[in-house]
């Protein structure tokens, strides 16, 4: 049994001199642990080096990529918490083969991200970006030509039903939607129906919905999923939400879709390249509204998520399996069990 379990905490959680950029992290749930040491890195990088992670057993990473070269040597580390629910800054396979188990925090973020995609719907339908921006031109009379719609009686599809995708259904049920449906080839019916979802392939949903969202990871089955054809399936009428992640979506083949006006709108907070260029012609558009990634930010969801990772780091220090982890190869590694059995504690 080793006598401290070691933790580090990317750079980016403070800011320049030093202080947390959020209000609580949940690491009142490491300070009450006396075996178990954290510190923040000193240096921020885009990619973590292999030097910040040596003689570290965990760390908890916000926004850098963890890669092979991340990984060379650490034969200490046996767990990686990332802040939040995605993980394509995480190199899995290499993760697997030196013997590290990668977790997620889903239950932290499912209620924060599904309001803020109801968000979009709102914001959307009701055109807030055009009307506010005709106050603060003096252009009050125009008000008539920018009706909204309403949400009851419409169709809500999403591509997804994890556990946003799931949290949006139930939280959009008092709107009144006529039909809820959803694509999902990994999701059983039964699942489906008891949140009220009907299953159907993708084409039905952007052809049958009113607002099309997407809840689904980026993987390389989803790595630009919507596309110039798929923007041509829908409504001239229906409006476009997406809050996964940028990739999943041919970014230029939506610019032009909405350009040509054909889909009526979109709601982002996710892009293709991140941040997105101020000069980007998808910021020039009015029936467009965007946020920097951040649309599910809260105090009570960065908490929540901290606490979350700070949990599953207390697991792992006890020589217990996380929960939620992802590479999940890595827990039938001999290797692995025997590094985590190090942590083991009478």
């Amino acid at each position: 049994m080793r006598d401290k379990f070691k933790v580090g905490l990317t750079r980016d959680f403070l800011t320049e001199d030093g202080k947390l950029v959020f209000e609580d992290i949940g690491l009142g749930v490491l300070d009450e642990q006396p075996h178990i040491e954290y510190q923040f890195f000193k240096e921020h990088f885009p990619e973590i080096a292999p030097d910040q992670i040596r003689g570290l057993d965990g760390i908890i990473v916000l926004a850098p990529r963890v890669t092979r070269n991340t990984l060379k040597g650490a034969d200490r580390l046996v767990v990686i918490a990332r802040f939040g629910v995605g993980y394509e800054s995480v190199d899995l396979e290499a993760c697997t083969e030196a013997n590290v188990a990668l977790f997620i925090t889903p239950g932290a973020v499912e209620r924060p991200m599904a309001g803020g995609i109801i968000a979009f719907m709102l914001a959307l339908s009701r055109k807030m970006l055009i009307k506010d921006k005709l106050i603060r031109a003096g252009r009050w009379k125009e008000k008539i030509l920018h009706m909204g719609t309403e949400l009851v009686g419409r169709t809500l599809g999403s591509v997804g039903i994890g556990n946003i995708g799931s949290e949006m259904f139930r939280l959009a049920k008092p709107f009144g939607f006529a039909r809820m449906i959803a694509y999902d080839p990994y999701v059983s019916r039964e699942k489906a129906e008891k949140l009220g979802v009907e299953l159907v392939d993708l084409d039905t949903v952007l052809r049958e919905s009113d607002f099309v969202t997407i809840n689904c990871p980026l993987t390389k089955e989803t790595a630009k999923l919507i596309g110039e054809r798929e923007f041509g399936l829908m409504k001239k009428t229906a409006y476009f939400i997406n809050t996964a992640r940028g990739g999943i979506v041919d970014q230029k083949a939506l610019t032009r879709a909405l350009v040509e006006g054909r889909i009526a709108g979109a709601g982002l907070d996710v892009f293709e390249q991140e941040p997105i260029d101020p000069e980007d012609p998808l910021l020039k558009l009015e029936n467009v509204i965007v946020t920097p990634h951040a649309i599910g930010w809260t105090n009570e969801c960065f908490r929540d998520i901290g606490r979350m990772d700070c949990l599953g780091i207390l697991k792992a220090s006890r020589g217990e399996v996380p929960d939620h982890v992802v590479n999940k190869a890595v827990l039938e590694k001999k290797e692995f069990l025997e590094k985590l059995a190090q942590y083991q504690r009478g």
